[in-house]
């Protein structure tokens, strides 16, 4: 039978720990998100996360180990082969892979370029590697005056398409992107996003709120399509949906920033009654890792953790909160890249008055095994609940 009950499961987007011990191979062997950005902020001021355990996971400065947390607390090391955002969700939600996304730091191969050209039914420009921004100062004025598509890829394996929307309309741009979708398959890209932009040359262009991600389904059931086939709820927050191709979500909405995201997170809970709202908190990876601004990246965790107690309050009896995170994004390393990191597992219950430690997990997916055990529900193959030893307070049931 199925309890009646919440969880509430929020992604901190590349918040990770330190380096894994496979971070060599990805050339981030010196990585560690969270002890780098507190030391450049001299030191962080999270009492709330500290309280859950956070302290006790890394040696973080202004966050102190506790003798007794109030918060289950854990490191999750990855098995995927990655370290992107969609691999490490799909990890997260049970689904372990045994090869990375291809990147495409030089452009895109001829003949892929080539075949998106005749469905485009012109050639594109660009074809680099570079940011949202800067693509547009390079080439948004030629994309003016002769209507070609920019294309353009980042550390990330993403297929982006950008338009100007009074040259090609949104809803053009998304049915090009769909069909371009269908070729970027044969290259294991993981995700194709339309990039629509406005404004001109003397203003300055800028990019649209009409973006649309066309990502690749996961291979296998997630813990979010096991949910949803027994009859319970997924509500999603933030790019959560669309790094599931909208599988087994029952609702979304997209958010604009950490803020929006977190104010978004209270009004969906007040909408749920029973079931899993999965958030995913963007600008820590987009806004500050990705840039290498460990001082931004430092204030907004205190302002996730400032904002904590009013998802406290929120919280029902028996509600479960669940903390995570994807992977690394060291603002302080050389490069702008994820970093290969354990990442930090933080759960609390109004029922739990004691912490436990939950040690060194050797999955992310064993997040969804617990889960799924939470919701009395089958179909998680992979990873290794921990259900036991948050049972064992005595302050959480399954």
């Amino acid at each position: 039978m199925m309890c009646k009950r919440r969880a509430i499961w929020i992604v901190l987007d590349g918040v990770g720990l330190e380096a894994s011990p496979d971070a060599k191979a990805y050339g981030d062997e010196g990585a560690a998100t969270l002890p780098h950005v507190a030391k450049a902020c001299g030191g962080l001021h999270l009492p709330n996360l500290g309280g859950l355990g956070l302290g006790n996971l890394a040696d973080i400065k202004g966050v102190c180990a506790l003798a007794e947390p109030l918060g289950a607390y854990g490191r999750l090391a990855e098995r995927s082969a990655g370290k992107d955002s969609i691999i490490g969700h799909w990890e997260l939600a049970g689904v372990v892979l045994d090869r990375p996304f291809a990147t495409y730091p030089r452009g895109f191969p001829d003949k892929l370029v080539a075949e998106f050209a005749e469905i485009a039914g012109v050639q594109p420009l660009g074809n680099v590697p570079a940011s949202g921004i800067s693509v547009l100062r390079e080439y948004g004025a030629e994309h003016l005056r002769t209507g070609r598509p920019i294309l353009y890829t980042s550390v990330d394996s993403v297929f982006q398409i950008a338009a100007h929307e009074e040259i090609i309309p949104p809803a053009e741009l998304y049915r090009l992107c769909q069909a371009a979708r269908r070729l970027v398959d044969r290259y294991n890209i993981a995700r194709v996003i339309a990039r629509p932009f406005v404004g001109d040359a003397q203003q300055g262009f800028r990019r649209s709120p009409r973006r649309k991600d066309f990502p690749t389904p996961p291979p296998q059931a997630t813990l979010l399509d096991c949910l949803t086939r027994h009859g319970l709820l997924v509500s999603a927050v933030g790019k959560i949906s669309d790094l599931f191709a909208g599988r087994g979500i029952s609702s979304s909405t997209t958010t604009v920033d950490n803020a929006d995201g977190m104010s978004k997170i209270l009004s969906g809970l007040a909408d749920l009654d029973n079931g899993l709202l999965m958030a995913n908190l963007i600008d820590f990876d987009m806004v500050y890792g990705h840039r290498n601004d460990a001082a931004g990246f430092g204030r907004a965790l205190e302002e996730f953790d400032a904002w904590l107690p009013q998802l406290y309050a929120a919280m029902r009896t028996d509600d479960l909160l669940v903390v995570s995170a994807d992977h690394g994004c060291d603002p302080t390393t050389a490069g702008t890249d994820h970093t290969r990191e354990y990442v930090p597992l933080l759960i609390w219950s109004k029922t739990m008055h004691k912490g436990v430690n939950l040690g060194e997990r050797q999955s992310f997916a064993d997040v969804a095994a617990t889960l799924a055990k939470y919701f009395n529900v089958p179909g998680v193959t992979l990873g290794e609940s921990f259900a036991d030893l948050l049972g064992s307070t005595g302050m959480v049931s399954f």
